[in-house]
């Protein structure tokens, strides 16, 4: 809500004396400029500087946003920006404590300041997707008559979570994930600036590459971490973070693991292999190491997509399906629930039956073509739509499959080079012995001659 008496003493208590105050807040950015990351929302004339009244005259005012992102990205900074940094009035609410009620007296008061003073009102509504239909609903004659500029904050997909009247009302604005300079830039200014730590401790490169791997992309994360750490290693007398010290004040032991080096290939790999040899233990045990070293999940989710079809296949055609569903929902949710879906899906790759039936089919028909051995489609295979096609001899003896009763025609598919051709092997491993009975019986259907 608006400021009050309580208020006013406490942010006066935290200017005279910024350690009441966790670091990440005191290292919140001041301006637009000290933002760090979400660069593409922070380019001139965009809807959060005219926010703050950076290029908003003429007919246009500035338009109400839903900001959309992972924890830590920056929804709460920005808007605090913007309450700082804007002459308009501000009113903060967040939907676990507010209701209808609330809104509706922010909405009366923006009224009477709109009309008594002439002051516009800026709304910052945390965690949206906590509010109800109605309560969302009552938002509406605000924003469209622009009693108020909206700015909601969501962790959640905003076409999921968002009524539709008030997303078409609003722009929605997508935050990236911080990567690991945005947030070792973070850390660095926070050891240094007169707001954060002030150079009382330094950080090592080991100490910082485990607290990054902590932080996952999340900018409130890291500065707590440090912040603890900072503490711990003053209490002891020292001047370094050491990573002990590190570790036992975040309860995390530093994983060995290099994203961007060796190790990231091979407990990958040992993954996939834990997979493709069914042992679900040891294929968990790598999907942790990774988890836990701050890997990114869509990366892992790509690993057990290529291994549904490598691996699995037709033995269990779930596989794919189950993977990709995998990917999908770990994009849109992240970490840490990522985990959740990540080891759903490693679980049902792992016990599912093995075959890998389709990665050798389709080698053995790519090392074909490339030895050469293609030749001329069929002729009664050729395109017979267009004109003169029929004098050309195109499509002349085609035996259409649907006309027979078993549905299926003895004729050559294959160019003459490969017409008795056999790539795909069916194993028998789970469902894929229905596609081993199938193959057999269609190849004798078709006439084929065995090799």
């Amino acid at each position: 809500m608006e400021p009050d008496l309580f208020t006013a003493a406490a942010e006066e208590r935290q200017e005279k004396d910024p350690a009441a105050s966790p670091l990440a807040v005191r290292m919140r950015p001041r301006t637009l400029d000290e933002v760090v990351g979400q660069q593409h929302l922070l380019k001139p004339g965009s809807p959060l500087r005219r926010l703050v009244g950076e290029g908003a005259g003429g007919p246009a005012g500035p338009s109400s946003v839903i900001l959309w992102g992972p924890p830590g990205t920056g929804k709460t900074t920005l808007a605090y920006v913007v309450s700082k940094a804007t002459n308009k009035r501000f009113v903060e609410l967040s939907a676990i404590t507010a209701g209808v009620k609330e809104v509706r007296a922010v909405i009366d008061g923006a009224r009477r300041a709109s009309g008594g003073y002439g002051q516009e009102t800026v709304l910052f509504l945390d965690e949206i997707h906590r509010f109800s239909k109605a309560q969302q609903d009552s938002l509406l004659p605000a924003v469209e008559n622009r009693w108020v500029t909206l700015i909601a904050a969501t962790t959640e997909n905003p076409y999921f979570s968002v009524i539709s009247p008030l997303l078409s009302r609003s722009l929605l604005l997508t935050l990236e994930p911080l990567t690991d300079e945005d947030i070792r830039g973070l850390l660095r200014r926070a050891l240094t600036d007169e707001r954060g730590l002030k150079d009382t401790v330094t950080l090592p490169a080991d100490t910082e590459g485990h607290l990054l791997r902590i932080a996952g992309g999340d900018a409130r994360r890291a500065l707590t971490a440090l912040e603890a750490a900072a503490g711990a290693a003053l209490d002891k007398g020292e001047s370094e973070i050491g990573l002990t010290t590190l570790e036992e004040t975040v309860d995390r032991a530093a994983v060995k693991y290099d994203r961007d080096g060796d190790q990231h290939y091979d407990v990958a790999s040992a993954l996939i292999k834990s997979i493709r040899g069914s042992d679900v233990d040891a294929a968990l045990h790598y999907l942790a190491r990774m988890i836990e070293a701050g890997e990114d999940p869509r990366f892992i989710a790509r690993r057990l997509m290529i291994s549904a079809s490598e691996d699995i296949g037709l033995a269990d055609p779930n596989a794919l399906p189950i993977a990709v569903a995998a990917a999908q929902a770990v994009a849109m949710i992240g970490f840490p629930e990522a985990a959740l879906t990540l080891s759903h899906a490693t679980i049902a790759l792992a016990l599912a039956p093995k075959s890998n039936s389709a990665t050798t089919a389709i080698g053995a028909a790519l090392d074909d073509v490339r030895k050469g051995l293609a030749g001329p489609v069929p002729a009664h295979l050729r395109d017979s739509h267009y004109k003169g096609a029929t004098k050309l001899g195109h499509g002349k003896g085609y035996v259409y499959p649907h006309d027979l009763p078993e549905g299926i025609a003895s004729q050559q598919y294959a160019p003459d080079a490969l017409k008795d051709r056999e790539y795909y092997s069916a194993s028998r491993h789970g469902a894929e012995a229905r596609y081993a009975d199938a193959v057999e019986w269609t190849r004798k259907h078709l006439g084929r001659k065995r090799p």
